[in-house]
């Protein structure tokens, strides 16, 4: 069911009620030009926009934050108000009498005895300005009493804000130039062409989703190269180095993102610790075949004894879907801080890509650049912040292709922002790695 009223229409009406959204419950070309119509989609349901369509262009309608009924009797309400465009200006005609809305079982929405939509069960309306509203006719309808379409809308708090929190430039030029940034980056090592980025995440949180949507950005279409999907344990099994092409004949980008076995709330399950001091230094072998309960020792054959700058990890993202944080387990909790703080002790910069924000807010869903005007999703990136115990400015909202056929411009330029900030943080490792080695320099 598509509303008629336009997006910057809704936008506007909404702007003079506050933070809220409009949601369609009544179409009279769907449900019927009926008062029993009306009141079945409408009864009780408040507060309403009303808004009446005719052939003369009019848009026009009425407020009120009182329910309606079939009770016959006048309702009270110094907060109702009658509206018209002209162009894309509302103009309000405020109530001046304590009688904003009758009940009655006969006729759609029943401002007073001024304006009435789907008078009589019919597609006309009633106009009589002058006892509870004051209003031009010619104005408010062009004196075209014969509707189009009547819609009746429930008034509905949104957690949209006001103004984008981040800003986000959403066009195809901001993509292509994303793309470049990331072809053409240098790590300031020259030993390191690729820095490492190694994922970390609950079972499911879409670590391999990540790097595949990654990719599929730069190979121009969908691709699911490394192995992901739902299921109760990891689907990554193996360590693995992803290294990202651009373009199926292209050149490998300054980058390498290493997948993980998923992390698991008990005790010998999903990927443990000790592996994970192994993977930070570099002594991890690639294809490594993860055991949960015999981590690799220093003495295996295939431990990497001597590791390089090159075979280190320079940066670790936590992979965390959003639609989850709340119902995190404790013991996962648990594992993540453990984690975090051997991280720290490393000294390798840690960010937090928030997966799967459409699912979490219909917002997102409905428009993914929506996701900075969300305030649920800001609200959760402060609760991962709070439970992970990272700034806001370290966690990064993103959406990976899952179900998709096509690459969409706006999740792109989401996937490859949070790169770019891998490369910022990546930068910080060797900044740092560059100060710690002068000052020995300056002590000897």
């Amino acid at each position: 069911m598509n509303p008629r009223l336009t997006q910057s229409q809704q936008r506007t009406i909404c702007a003079q009620l506050g933070r809220v959204k409009l949601q369609l419950l009544y179409k009279a070309s769907i449900h019927g030009f009926t008062g029993a119509a009306f009141h079945q989609r409408c009864d009780n349901r408040s507060p309403t926009v009303s808004v009446g369509y005719n052939n003369s262009g009019f848009v026009f309608g009425g407020y009120t934050k009182q329910p309606f009924s079939q009770s016959g009797q006048y309702v009270n309400d110094d907060q109702a108000f009658l509206f018209t465009f002209n162009a894309k200006k509302l103009i309000k005609y405020p109530v001046n009498n304590a009688c904003a809305v009758r009940m009655i079982a006969n006729s759609g929405p029943y401002f007073g005895e001024d304006l009435v939509l789907v008078n009589a069960s019919q597609a006309v309306t009633h106009s009589n300005p002058g006892n509870y509203y004051n209003f031009p006719a010619a104005q408010m309808h062009g004196n075209d009493l014969n509707l189009t379409e009547c819609e009746v809308y429930q008034v509905e708090g949104t957690t949209e804000l006001e103004r984008p929190w981040r800003t986000v430039i959403w066009e195809s030029g901001k993509r292509t130039e994303l793309i470049e940034y990331i072809k053409s980056y240098k790590p300031t090592v020259s030993s390191v062409t690729q820095p490492r980025v190694l994922l970390i995440g609950p079972v499911g949180a879409g670590k391999s989703s990540f790097f595949n949507s990654v990719n599929s950005v730069f190979r121009g279409h969908v691709t699911s190269q490394a192995i992901s999907g739902s299921s109760s344990t990891s689907l990554t099994t193996q360590f693995r180095s992803y290294s990202v092409k651009a373009g199926r004949e292209g050149k490998p980008l300054p980058i390498i993102l290493c997948d993980t076995m998923g992390l698991e709330e008990t005790k010998g399950a999903g990927l443990d610790i000790d592996d994970l001091s192994s993977i930070l230094k570099g002594h991890l072998p690639e294809r490594y075949q993860f055991n949960p309960s015999a981590p690799l020792h220093p003495e295996a054959h295939s431990y990497r004894t001597s590791p390089g700058l090159k075979d280190k990890i320079h940066c670790v993202a936590y992979v965390i879907d959003a639609s989850k944080v709340s119902i995190m387990p404790t013991g996962l909790e648990e594992k993540l801080d453990a984690i975090r703080r051997k991280v720290n002790l490393i000294g390798i910069p840690q960010l937090v890509l928030l997966t799967k924000v459409d699912e979490a807010c219909p917002q997102v869903k409905e428009d993914v650049r929506n996701v900075y005007r969300s305030g649920y999703i800001k609200d959760v990136m402060q609760e991962v912040g709070s439970r992970l115990g990272v700034p806001l400015s370290c966690i990064i909202p993103v959406k990976n292709y899952s179900e998709e056929l096509e690459l969409d411009m706006n999740c792109d330029i989401l996937l490859l922002s949070a790169v770019i900030q891998m490369f910022r943080f990546v930068d910080n490792y060797f900044d740092e790695l560059s100060d710690r080695m002068s000052n020995i320099q300056t002590k000897d």
